[in-house]
């Protein structure tokens, strides 16, 4: 179903309680921020998949940090919106039936034991780059700012440098080719997603 404003979005998010909303930040009546604030601040958990002209880093980087689940500037093509439309649904239905073990491809994440392996063989990390790849798990498919990841593991504004440092060391443990990341995926100015396989 499409709304035409923001008052509308509104009473169809809780009446048909869709998989997923497209949201166009443009939408007459309330910013798409706005919205997506008060669903975020209102419990709301639906899937949502920003479209927008903005490309500023800062806007993108505000929406992440709402609670977006992506970030599709315009003009985009239709094959890229509908595998972002995928990756967010997939995040959401692993989510829902979220298991103590992730696996994408040759990566196997085991949360309770702690154990990351790569083609069936054990990776050590250090408790920071663990921490980082838990984090990513945890929301695997969704771009995560370098601000999130940064506060949920330092608790406070570290220099991002110190992140990418720990993503590259990271790298270097579970990817066949490091400089062309196949799991740890870089979201130019934002910051990392973890793709689903």
């Amino acid at each position: 179903c499409e709304a035409p404003n923001a008052k509308v979005a509104i009473e169809l998010i809780e009446q048909e309680k869709p998989d997923l909303v497209l949201l166009d930040l443009g939408l007459p009546g309330m910013g798409g921020h706005d919205l997506l604030r008060q669903w975020r601040d209102g419990g709301i958990d639906i899937p949502v998949v920003i479209l927008s002209s903005r490309t500023d880093e800062a806007g993108i980087v505000s929406a992440l940090e709402l609670g977006a689940d992506d970030y599709v500037t315009k003009p985009f093509g239709m094959n890229e919106l509908v595998a972002r439309i995928g990756v967010a649904l997939r995040h959401k239905f692993q989510q829902q039936g979220e298991k103590p073990v992730f696996q994408s491809g040759d990566l196997s994440v085991d949360l309770v034991k702690r154990i990351v392996k790569v083609d069936d063989r054990e990776v050590k990390l250090s408790p920071k780059e663990y921490d980082i790849l838990r984090i990513l798990v945890q929301h695997a498919g969704k771009v995560l700012t370098h601000h999130f990841i940064l506060k949920q593991i330092w608790d406070d504004s570290t220099d991002v440098q110190y992140l990418r440092v720990y993503v590259r060391q990271l790298r270097q443990k579970i990817e066949k080719t490091p400089d062309q990341p196949r799991y740890i995926t870089t979201e130019t100015g934002v910051g990392y997603r973890l793709r689903v396989e």
